[in-house]
């Protein structure tokens, strides 16, 4: 499956997987187990967050693999509720701890507000962990940096008072649901879209429109909304504790043709 294989440059050189294995809603004691297959099955790229609780658990799968570090792209995320310039650092070498490594290959400000208070101002405290991000950058802690769930008014207040631009931007994506003004406006700015829940938290499944175009197309849905999701230049996170799918899931050398990328393109799903 050589989609596992494919990589993606970010604006600043780093090659990142096309393909993660999604570790959200995984709980710690599921995601040895989970990260270990993942692993076995040819996934190099593992996203994981100190907000799901799992780091331990996600470090030890990747240590006992056998697999050199260097082979293996780590993605984890400051927690939502804290912002701040030293709170960003203490977090960050608590991640590192949790994950048993010395360094991750990115970091991202989990969402620009807390998930009990969302859509709270909380610019300044996005702009001084972004700094402490920018200052482990620099030391080479972390190979890149991004953020999830920020919108263009997010992003634009990093621009304005910080000197890296986001490598990465993490949203919620799938078949209906592509965020467009988010994407158009990283788009110029190089700022690779992640897509998370490319199944919709299976939600997609029950779409009969989907599963018509899939049975025309000889796949399944889930093969389908992940290799649109490729198609369209995103790096999908699909989530399982399946190992069959996610042999599945990874399966994706086919090509969705024009048409059909312009029919999904146009259905209209709910959030």
């Amino acid at each position: 499956m050589k989609t596992l294989n494919d990589v993606k440059t970010l604006a600043n050189g780093v090659k990142i997987p096309t393909l993660g294995f999604g570790t959200w809603q995984i709980p710690n004691e599921e995601a040895y187990e989970a990260v270990t297959l993942a692993l076995k099955n040819g996934y190099r790229h593992i996203d994981t967050a100190a907000a799901y609780g799992n780091e331990e658990a996600v470090g030890k799968a990747i240590k006992d693999s056998g697999i050199p570090r260097s082979e293996i792209f780590i993605t984890s995320k400051l927690k939502a509720q804290i912002k701040g310039y030293e709170e960003a650092l203490v977090e960050f070498d608590k991640t590192i701890t949790n994950l048993g490594v010395d360094y991750l290959d990115l970091y991202l400000i989990h969402a620009p507000w807390p998930w009990n208070e969302m859509g709270k101002d909380c610019t300044q405290g996005n702009i001084d962990s972004w700094k402490a991000f920018e200052k482990l950058y620099r030391d080479s802690k972390i190979r890149s940096i991004g953020v999830s769930n920020f919108s263009p008014k997010d992003i634009q207040a990093l621009l304005d008072a910080c000197e890296v631009v986001p490598h990465v931007n993490q949203i919620s994506y799938w078949i209906g649901h592509t965020q467009k003004e988010t994407v158009a406006f990283c788009e110029p700015l190089q700022i690779q879209i992640e897509a998370y829940s490319p199944l919709a938290t299976g939600r997609l499944f029950k779409n009969a429109k989907l599963e018509q175009i899939a049975k025309e197309l000889g796949v399944s849905i889930a093969r389908l909304a992940i290799r649109y999701c490729v198609q369209k230049g995103t790096v999908p996170l699909p989530k399982t504790t399946h190992e069959q799918r996610m042999i599945e899931n990874a399966d994706l050398d086919f090509v969705i043709d024009d048409q059909t990328m312009t029919i999904l393109d146009e259905l209209v799903l709910e959030k």
